[in-house]
């Protein structure tokens, strides 16, 4: 833990990192656009598409696709990392985030389900979506925990009920794609992890249900200090603990299923990032927060810039690129979670 006289100075570093990294994101790819250039588009605004300074096809480029594109993945980093946080007092598990748990592997299987059978589609299909996918994140959020016994159960318990879970859903999707075709793309972007349909109606859902799953753990920083020690201490100092829980788990799946509905499954970011960010501000959650959303969007980010530049012309799923950085640091907390019960 760094001391916290230091963590303004942290702060404002990763707010630079962010707004650097996002920079370069823009400039970046098939279609490589200058910096200068790139200023000229964002201060002409998204209904200007020709100047001297910029083609028309660099504007839409910006506009229409790249933009959207990272404040996506930005608003995708910062949910599933604090709905990582959230997940690991919750349960009370350092191991514990929506992927490595099954909820967002839930989430795309609702949307997946509705798909084969086709209940998503027309006009109304882009809030069909986000709604299948909260049924199921919600769903198997509460099967886990009447799997596992609940919260007070073992976290390895847990752990392994999620994962068990999680494949069980990962078989019924690649059913799903094995039996319909049609859909192939659609649930593979589920399964796997993708930026590329991001759009600005999409944003605005994704931005809007988000928020209005985040609020609530916002002002709830304090009650996540208290879950962190047993039930009795809770009950001690007012906090009524069943529904904080419930409260807290309803917040944070509905903001992970809107992002697992429009980017689908990416993994390991909810693990990494508090994690990372426990290292610099301690276990409090009022400063644990902040940090998070900040390092969340910066991974988020990042990570999203390698998958669609690093091959060039074609696209890697950007899952891909968190599982690499992620599943180390599962394997570790994992062996020193077996240490410490020996």
């Amino acid at each position: 833990m760094i001391r916290p006289t230091f963590l303004p100075i942290i702060g404002i570093a990763l707010v630079i990192s962010l707004v650097a990294v996002t920079g370069l994101a823009l400039t970046l790819g098939p279609a490589g656009i200058p910096l200068t250039v790139i200023d000229d588009i964002l201060l002409s605004g998204p209904s200007v598409d020709q100047s001297a300074n910029f083609t028309t096809a660099q504007h839409r480029i910006v506009w229409t696709l790249r933009l959207p594109r990272i404040l996506t993945s930005l608003v995708a980093g910062i949910i599933l990392s604090v709905s990582g946080m959230v997940y690991q007092a919750l349960f009370r598990n350092p191991m514990a985030d929506p992927y490595v748990l099954g909820i967002s592997s839930g989430a795309a299987f609702g949307v997946s389900l509705a798909a084969f059978l086709g209940f998503v589609g027309g006009a109304t299909g882009i809030w069909q979506v986000p709604l299948v996918a909260f049924l199921g994140a919600a769903g198997t959020a509460l099967f886990i925990l009447l799997l596992s016994g609940g919260v007070r159960r073992s976290p390895t318990t847990l752990l392994l009920t999620g994962i068990a879970l999680n494949f069980l859903l990962s078989a019924l999707m690649t059913l799903f794609m094995y039996l319909n075709r049609a859909q192939l793309q659609n649930i593979m972007q589920w399964t796997m992890g993708s930026f590329g349909s991001s759009s600005w109606n999409k944003l605005s859902i994704m931005l809007s249900i988000g928020t209005l799953g985040m609020l609530p753990i916002a002002f709830l920083t304090r009650e996540l200090d208290i879950l962190l020690l047993d039930e009795a201490s809770a009950h001690s100092i007012g906090v009524s603990v069943k529904v904080v829980r419930m409260v807290l788990l309803f917040s944070s799946t509905l903001a992970t299923a809107v992002t697992v509905a429009f980017c689908g499954t990416i993994g390991f970011v909810g693990l990494m990032v508090p994690h990372i960010m426990r290292l610099v501000t301690g276990p409090r959650h009022r400063s644990l927060l902040p940090f998070s959303i900040l390092g969340g969007a910066l991974m988020m980010v990042g990570a999203d810039t390698v998958a669609r530049t690093v091959l060039g012309a074609s696209e890697l799923p950007v899952g891909v690129i968190t599982a690499i950085a992620g599943a180390p640091l599962f394997i570790i907390l994992l062996v020193n979670s077996k240490r410490r019960q020996s």
